[in-house]
């Protein structure tokens, strides 16, 4: 008897941990959080009033989840309160959770994928004729233009030349929702083009892609990536010159960092000298406004990129 209780115990534990595997892989790995975002994401802190990014921010789109991706609120929801935070009279259904605070003072709002704290709520203040203000972490968030349907999305970060010639490409890839222009690892905050330009602010023009992740993969958008411009060349793509110019991948998680070494291996074993850098991520901040769509509202076509089939 006491072999069958031991062999029906085995038989559980590894039943419950192939459970645990399969539903683990059905759930996209969520970002990695620096350690400002840890601090309020998980630790539950709040950022100091009129700091963030998106509390002034009057773009339209969509806010989601800079944990898990998950779509929050549409910008349509959003409202002035001038509080020092972003605020929402309204989230889209299902997506965040309320929960007590301890104290019984507060009601906390947490994604409800992830549980990553956004902020608090507060009903009867009047602000809207919802009466409802969601007091939201702009470290909590990310962004994309025009309004998503609810779900889950990924973020990828690329840098490879000129960002026009990249987010050309990649707007037009099935499943991409949104690219932006920007620049992002260096060490200057808000930088400008004229800046990033000098090559002293340790930023790459870079695009940020937000991808539906049930219509495609990181995997796909970075085999793309690395066909539509040259991973060999240092510091510079086609004629453009400069640090600012040089091919990196940005990883968020860990699952994206084994992803984007996988194929720059595979492009040395097909004997290419790769260039591309593979950094972790850090702030991303967008390009001026006229940087945006640039090809697509100019009539345009890209001047030093080109797609090159590799794998």
């Amino acid at each position: 008897m006491k072999f069958k209780g031991y062999t029906i115990l085995i038989l559980i534990t590894f039943l419950l941990s192939m459970e645990k595997e399969t539903n683990s892989q059905d759930r996209p790995a969520y970002n990695d959080l620096t350690a400002q975002e840890s601090k309020v994401i998980i630790n539950k802190a709040t950022e100091y009033p009129f700091t963030g990014l998106y509390e002034k921010f009057e773009a339209k789109g969509t806010y989601l989840c800079k944990q898990c991706g998950s779509a929050l609120y549409h910008s349509d929801s959003k409202f002035d309160a001038r509080c020092g935070w972003p605020s929402f009279d309204d989230e889209i259904s299902g997506a965040v959770k309320r929960v007590r605070d301890a104290d019984g003072m507060r009601t906390e709002i947490v994604c409800a994928s992830c549980g990553g704290h956004l902020g608090h709520v507060f009903t009867g203040e009047g602000f809207t004729p919802k009466n409802t203000r969601h007091c939201v972490n702009s470290i909590s968030l990310d962004f994309v233009p025009e309004v998503l349907p609810a779900g889950t999305y990924g973020t990828a970060l690329f840098a490879g030349g000129c960002f026009w010639g990249v987010e050309y490409f990649l707007q037009k890839e099935p499943g991409v929702v949104a690219v932006v222009s920007g620049y992002t690892g260096g060490h200057v905050k808000n930088p400008s083009y004229k800046e990033v330009c000098t090559g002293k602010t340790g930023h790459a023009e870079t695009v940020k892609i937000t991808y539906d992740t049930r219509k495609t993969s990181y995997e796909k958008l970075v085999k793309l990536f690395l066909e539509i411009h040259d991973p060999t060349q240092v510091g510079r793509q086609g004629p453009d010159i400069g640090d600012q110019y040089r091919s990196e991948i940005f990883y968020k998680n860990e699952e994206q960092r084994k992803t984007a070494a996988k194929y720059l291996d595979l492009l040395r074993q097909k004997g290419l000298k790769v260039a591309t850098e593979l950094t972790k991520a850090t702030e991303f901040y967008p390009a001026e406004e006229y940087h945006q769509d640039y090809y697509f509202r100019n009539g345009k076509l890209p001047y030093c990129h080109g797609y090159t089939r590799r794998f």
